[in-house]
């Protein structure tokens, strides 16, 4: 019976230690991001990101650092009107401060969602995003597997 619980403890317990509100942490930090592109502001799209953040968008643009991060991620918001929402379906811890975030990107009206990995990093204390990749997928989405 002990076995049982020690397997249902370490199946239960995140990678690195990392503890529920890490992963809280990470779906705000994205929430934030998506709700700052509804506002249209850019000095809390900035907070968001890392100074070395960069971004893939489906339309082929590679936008490096958070200097062309926050003009280019208003621009698109511009071009792509709607509110946004990025569906976190799984969040994977690399180490104690770097996590992958994945899930349908979702514009409303937009049709089709685009799928969406997000690395977030924790700086002093703070999660922010790193890097965002999003793609058109070929196929169905599917939830990812383990």
């Amino acid at each position: 019976m002990w076995r049982i619980i020690v397997a249902i403890i370490l199946l239960a317990t995140p990678a690195f230690g990392q503890s529920v509100a890490d992963e809280a942490a990470v779906r705000n930090v994205i929430q934030q991001y998506t709700n700052a592109r509804d506002l249209k502001d850019p000095k809390a799209i900035e907070t968001l990101f890392t100074a070395d953040a960069d971004q893939h968008t489906t339309s082929g643009e590679w936008r490096r650092g958070r200097g062309r991060v926050v003009p280019g991620t208003l621009a698109a918001s511009a071009r792509n009107p709607g509110n946004r929402r990025i569906a976190v379906e799984a969040v994977r811890f690399l180490t104690a401060d770097v996590a992958i975030a994945d899930g349908p990107y979702i514009i409303e009206g937009a049709g089709t969602p685009t799928w969406t990995t997000v690395v977030v990093k924790r700086e002093d204390g703070t999660w922010r995003i790193a890097a965002i990749r999003n793609m058109v997928p070929t196929g169905a989405l599917a939830a990812p597997t383990r």
